[in-house]
């Protein structure tokens, strides 16, 4: 597999424990994504590098940064309809166009004045934001919040499109790990080399997102 792999727990060790958080595997120019499909679209989409075929672009599509929620989500690559685990490569300047334009999928009172504001924004927006609790790789929550991004109309097209710098099947290596998931085998656990993202301070004050 491509991406950089590490031992979970030793990876743990160094993440934060509570607070918004983007974990991510990413160098200087591009970022990894994680989605799960059926077959005829995941396997399409590794396949020719780009989402086709049956994929539908009228539907809201979510991106994971964080492997460990796409594992959780997915139910480690066993759910119907999410078989097929992809790690999707992102230019790093794309994804970050994505974070400035991302609006909350329910209302903060402290980024919008009024709940009307909110709509408004939500309504005019090609990207829904959430955070989740994070996840153990035995499912259990965690303190930690992971960030998760629906994406639908021209950002869509552009994502699955054109920004994609490649997609890997990473179905084969979530079969092998999905043992070492349960809590007496966390040491032989192996995930997907991440640390915390740090976008510009605009995007992060716009996320509410922690920097320690």
């Amino acid at each position: 597999m491509k991406l950089p792999t590490e031992r979970y727990l030793d990876q743990k060790r160094r993440w934060p424990s509570s607070g918004k958080h983007i974990l991510a595997s990413f160098d200087d120019d591009t970022i990894w994504v994680y989605q799960a499909y059926s077959p005829k679209i995941g396997l399409f989409a590794a396949s020719n590098g780009y989402f086709g075929g049956e994929f539908r672009y009228s539907r809201m599509s979510w991106i994971k940064p964080n492997f460990l929620w796409m594992m959780y989500r997915s139910n480690w690559g066993q759910s119907s309809g999410q078989k097929v685990v992809l790690g999707i490569r992102l230019n790093r300047d794309f994804f970050d166009s994505i974070l400035n334009q991302a609006v909350p999928s329910s209302f903060k009172p402290e980024q919008f004045v009024t709940h009307e504001a909110w709509k408004s924004a939500l309504s005019q927006s090609e990207v829904r934001l959430q955070w989740d609790p994070d996840h153990l790789p035995n499912g259990d929550k965690e303190e930690r919040k992971a960030i998760q991004l629906g994406l639908r109309g021209e950002t869509l097209e552009a994502y699955g499109k054109r920004e994609i710098v490649e997609i890997v099947d990473m179905s084969e290596f979530v079969a092998g790990q999905r043992a070492n998931a349960s809590g007496e085998r966390f040491d032989e656990l192996i995930t997907p080399l991440e640390r915390p993202y740090l976008p510009s301070k605009q995007i992060r004050t716009h996320l509410g997102l922690e920097t320690s």
